[in-house]
């Protein structure tokens, strides 16, 4: 590749960052070949000649692929994109994924002391490239708002909404293409945003990382008053912090991230200790907040943080307790020890901990599971790459369950976390939903063999019941189970609050959310759970009011315009309805809520045409949806037509139709109760299955 010029001095640089999928799994032989290849693509192209000859255009290597930073416009590297992406339908050979941002770049000295770019607007691209599949073109919002000014781009940009990627960043994505070029079909990693965000199975999928300024005014609705003064949070509240990768080589993050997921698991089962979620505890992390600040909007009044150096078989693992609001050390320690001791040292460090905040306790203190070292170190690797959601993560992470198995075949987390990547495989479709369910549901019942008494299985397998095979009652014992254990686990109450309302016990499951959000306040999923599961209840100001805090706080958040405008319209305000669902910026909930606004509007053409358009496009995947599209316009019997296919096609959402309200329309048809028999959900068959919702946690 052409070296920088030396003389070139940037701020701005429009950056297209490209991929070869697939290239790790590659010989070397064919490695070399492929970036040549690549290479030869990218020099024929006019965009990247007109902005060489000018000395506009930089190309930086990146392993599998490269970078081009243009400085003329933002539109070169979005046209450079699309010619490659011409040839690319003649080179099946060369998978390539492709992300454009304009940004911040600078000059830096390479090991080779030659001169290079660095900077912000490269790593973003990078992290927007990362979002996609094979043939994708994405943009950043920045990149995609910018050519929306130009009538001839409008066609071609498809907002696809919000991942999460690298570091905790969110990024708001634009998929790029036209009927030629790009790849219409929605990016694996958003795939999991499911027709219901409550029957998100992953507690730690997608989370979104709030705007920290948005959060102080917004979040705390949920108290139901007043925000909670620094004098009201409760002595035995506090939050795990993401220990600091302090390690020569900066490549520990999973393990520094790992110990201090660990910790906060082992304190979240002392029922005295009131513990932030992981998701709401990391959501800080990079940030550079104040521990103050973050106490605040965690309601917690003490921190616990640290550092971790790992060296090959040595360890430095220092910790410390923080009263948030005076800001003093309550205890602090440092950890020299060898690998063989870590899990002595989390139990310590737990020790502690309970004993500083002057907790008593009623029974033995917990302790963390332990296996052999190596194992464990592989085991924190492979779950934060199944974290990452796309196929090749999800490979390595597969591999790396695999070898901690050999190592020790009886370490529980490690199958379950296997199943947990089968089950996210199915819901991302990069396996079938029944060969996900089924060996998600092998690992899980494989890890209660091994320790019955391990909570997350259970819940996993209460989940497959549910909503894979249709079993209400055993997936009530797996609930039932999973909350006696572990009765403050977050992950657990969210998936029992959807299980509730599949019962009509739509209070309970409101209460359910309520607590989550009190443990998980900064948590995305939670909140639009909530306001979902209020939606169901009736409770349409409540709904109304949560949907509007969640858009306060993520505005691209997908799903909550149009589940917005349906609290509207079952309100009876169809005109504010449809404006909330025209803003809803990704396809498939657009789609589905504008057939509704349009019958509440009286405009049936409409509806007729936009219920065809959801048809042709999403049948089998959202047939669901698409008869209480029916019902909600009072035709009978096309939402029976559809209920029938949404039984033939396994659609998960069947598991709300007890509760969910847009079928009142057709509640009072004769068809209705033997339906509901047929699924198992006639209000007779609910009423025999015995579920007990344990104390909830305050």
């Amino acid at each position: 590749m052409p070296e920088a010029d030396d003389n070139l001095h940037l701020e701005i640089g429009h950056v297209l960052f490209i991929d070869i999928v697939g290239y790790s799994k590659l010989l070397v032989d064919e490695q070399a070949e492929l970036v040549k290849e690549l290479g030869d693509v990218v020099n024929n192209t006019e965009a990247a000649r007109q902005a060489e000859g000018r000395g506009q255009l930089v190309r930086l290597p990146s392993g599998d692929g490269m970078a081009l930073v243009f400085t003329n416009s933002v539109e070169a590297p979005v046209k450079c994109a699309l010619e490659m992406s011409a040839v690319l339908k003649t080179k099946p050979n060369l998978p390539l994924r492709m992300g454009v941002h304009s940004g911040p770049v600078q000059q830096v000295e390479d090991v080779n002391a030659r001169t290079s770019l660095a900077g912000a607007g490269i790593n973003l691209a990078q992290r927007v490239m990362d979002c996609g599949d094979a043939g994708h073109i994405l943009l950043s919002r920045h990149v995609a708002d910018d050519l929306e000014q130009y009538p001839r781009w409008r066609s071609l940009l498809h907002d696809i909404g919000t991942f999460e990627v690298k570091h905790g960043v969110r990024v708001n994505v634009t998929n790029l293409y036209s009927d030629e070029l790009g790849n219409p079909k929605l990016p694996g990693k958003l795939q999991a945003v499911r027709k219901h965000r409550a029957h998100v199975r992953w507690a730690e999928v997608a989370i979104g990382l709030l705007v920290l300024a948005a959060i102080i005014g917004g979040v705390f609705y949920f108290a139901r008053g007043p925000a909670t003064s620094a004098s009201a949070v409760a002595d035995n509240s506090i939050a795990v912090l993401p220990f600091v990768d302090m390690s020569q080589a900066g490549d520990q993050g999973y393990f520094s991230d790992g110990i201090s997921e660990e910790l906060l698991n082992l304190l979240t089962k002392i029922p005295q200790l009131k513990v932030a979620a992981r998701s709401s505890s990391f959501s800080f992390k990079g940030k550079g907040v104040e521990i103050p600040d973050i106490a605040r909007q965690l309601h917690v009044a003490n921190v616990l943080e640290g550092s971790v150096r790992r060296s090959g078989e040595q360890l430095r693992i220092t910790a410390q307790l923080v009263r948030a609001a005076e800001g003093y050390h309550l205890w602090s320690e440092t950890y020299d020890r060898k690998m063989d001791d870590i899990f002595k040292i989390q139990d310590e460090i737990a020790g502690v901990v309970v004993k500083e905040l002057k907790v008593k306790l009623l029974g033995a203190a917990p302790k963390v599971r332990t296996t052999d070292p190596k194992a464990y170190a592989l085991y924190l690797q492979a779950r934060e790459l199944g974290r990452q959601f796309n196929p090749e993560a999800f490979a390595k992470s597969d591999a790396l369950l695999q070898q901690v198995l050999k190592i020790d075949p009886r370490y529980a987390p490690a199958l379950f976390a296997l199943g947990a990547n089968f089950a996210n495989k199915a819901n991302n479709g990069m396996v079938s939903q029944q060969e996900g369910y089924a060996r998600a549901r092998e690992a899980a019942e494989k890890a209660l063999a091994i320790d019955p008494d391990y909570a997350a299985p259970h819940a996993q397998l209460g989940w497959s019941a549910m909503y894979r095979e249709n079993d209400l009652a055993r997936a009530a014992r797996h609930f039932q189970r999973a909350l006696t254990l572990d009765p403050t686990s977050v992950s657990v109450l969210g998936d029992a609050a959807p299980f509730l309302t599949s019962l009509g016990r739509l209070d309970e499951a409101v209460g359910l959310d309520e607590a989550v959000v009190r443990r998980d306040p900064v948590n995305i999923i939670s909140l639009f759970n909530l306001a979902l599961h209020q939606r169901y209840a009736g409770q349409y100001d409540a709904a109304i009011a949560s949907f509007r805090t969640v858009l306060s706080l993520s505005p691209s958040d997908g799903g909550a315009h149009a589940e917005l405008g349906t609290a509207l319209m079952l309100k009876g305000d169809a005109t504010a309805a449809l404006a909330e669902i025209e803003q809803e910026k990704t396809e498939n909930w657009r789609m589905i809520g504008l057939p509704m606004a349009y019958c509440a509007l009286g405009r049936k053409a409409d509806a007729d045409a936009a219920l065809n358009a959801l048809i042709a496009k999403y049948e089998k995947d959202w047939s669901y949806n698409i008869a209480y599209d029916y019902a909600f316009c009072r035709d009978a019997d096309k939402a029976f037509e559809w209920l029938n296919k949404a039984v033939a096609y396994h659609d998960g959402g069947l598991s709300e139709i007890v509760a969910d309200n847009l079928f009142d329309t057709i509640h009072s048809d004769p068809r209705w109760l033997p339906f509901l028999r047929k699924i198992g959900k006639a209000p007779d068959q609910l009423a025999k299955i015995e579920f007990k919702l344990p104390p909830l946690p305050q």
